[in-house]
């Protein structure tokens, strides 16, 4: 199987990716999070912490390590780029109960990470709130120097947005492989973020789901390999 894997000589070179989003000079990170430097903020979309325990419950059993593995894989993010502000895109818990079901252990996991730093939960159609003892502070969406931050894209074509709850991934064929990793996907006006939880699938960029947003207009897609991030031409992309 064909592997998005790097060749430079120090993986390191691959982990991040520089980018403009309407002017604003961003970095996209090999984990999915999106690292802005003139706000000194890191962006994430996605997180679904306690999918596993929302699954067992329902009697579809998942290894209950999923909220975890998605903290640790943040922490990385963060000590990567050291932020002054994190700013979580909507869908951070799975669904209006997890902050009760969320370890103890992983609650304090949560509260370490935003010792010393602003934290901001948006909102999403799974989590219309997050809980107190989660900390941080709530809203709905942001607007932070002309760029508007939401979980749910507009479903107009507009500009100046960075928004999740899609959970992109692209469909890659190359050398006669053909592989699915998840992806950033814009055209230099807007921008979707890959899901950052463990547990989150993705959906096809080439879906009708984002028609509407983007139609044709000059897509820009950088992949999430193994070791690095690859902007990818869409002439090599293909659908499910």
């Amino acid at each position: 199987m064909l592997k998005l894997a790097s060749d430079r000589l120090d993986p390191r070179d691959g982990a991040t990716h520089a980018f403009s989003l309407c002017g604003k000079a961003l970095i996209a990170d090999v984990s999915g999070a999106l690292y802005w430097p003139a706000e000194r903020a890191l962006l994430v979309a996605d997180l679904h912490l306690e999918k596993g325990s929302s699954n067992a419950a329902r009697g579809r059993m998942l290894p209950p390590y999923d909220t975890r593995a998605t903290l640790i894989k943040l922490a990385e993010a963060i000590d990567r780029h050291a932020p002054e502000t994190v700013i979580a895109l909507g869908d951070s818990l799975h669904d209006v109960r997890a902050s009760d079901r969320i370890d103890d252990d992983d609650v304090r996991i949560i509260a370490m990470l935003q010792e010393g730093r602003r934290w901001i939960w948006v909102t999403g159609n799974h989590d219309p709130g997050v809980a107190p003892s989660l900390g941080g502070s709530v809203c709905d969406e942001l607007t932070l120097s002309g760029l508007t931050l939401r979980h749910l894209p507009s479903e107009a074509r507009v500009s100046h947005e960075i928004a999740g709850h899609l959970h992109p991934s692209a469909r890659v064929s190359l050398y006669g492989h053909t592989i699915r990793r998840p992806c950033f996907i814009g055209n230099g006006r807007r921008l979707v973020m890959p899901a950052f939880g463990a547990y989150t699938g993705g959906l096809n960029v080439l879906d009708a789901a984002f028609d509407p947003l983007f139609g044709s207009d000059g897509l820009n897609v950088i992949v999430l390999g193994q070791e690095g991030l690859y902007p990818i031409a869409t002439r090599l992309l293909r659908p499910e």
